[in-house]
């Protein structure tokens, strides 16, 4: 039982429960996206659906319309989610420039070069 209970309360659980949660209600968002710019596409091009589309008898369609969904979608989720986490992570995680560490051999090194130079 103790495992169980130390499973249910990992962090990580918790997050991806909560990106899960996120994830269906941005589906929404995206579908409600996806087909306002399909009724715009249909505006210029006279119909917003294109499942009915054979030319030559072949039903394509749905695969352009499927394709034109899943093109939106992935414009989305690439500029609106993976390009802002993106920016975020790296101002984040961009650590100050240090200085590169001397060893200490090759700074004793250089007192002994500068102690004999000096002295002749």
């Amino acid at each position: 039982m103790k495992g169980f209970k130390d499973f249910i309360m990992r962090g990580n659980l918790i997050e991806l429960a909560v990106a899960f949660i996120m994830a269906a209600a941005f589906g929404a968002v995206v579908t409600a996206f996806t087909k306002m710019i399909l009724d715009i596409l249909g505006k210029l091009g006279g119909t917003p659906d294109f499942s009915s589309y054979k030319p030559g008898g072949i039903s394509v369609g749905n695969f352009i319309t499927a394709l034109i969904s899943f093109l939106i979608l992935a414009f989305v989720v690439y500029f609106f989610i993976v390009k802002p986490y993106e920016m975020a992570r790296d101002r984040l995680t961009k650590k100050p420039e240090e200085e590169p560490e001397v060893d200490v051999q090759v700074e004793l090194l250089k007192e002994i070069r500068d102690a004999l130079k000096a002295r002749g």
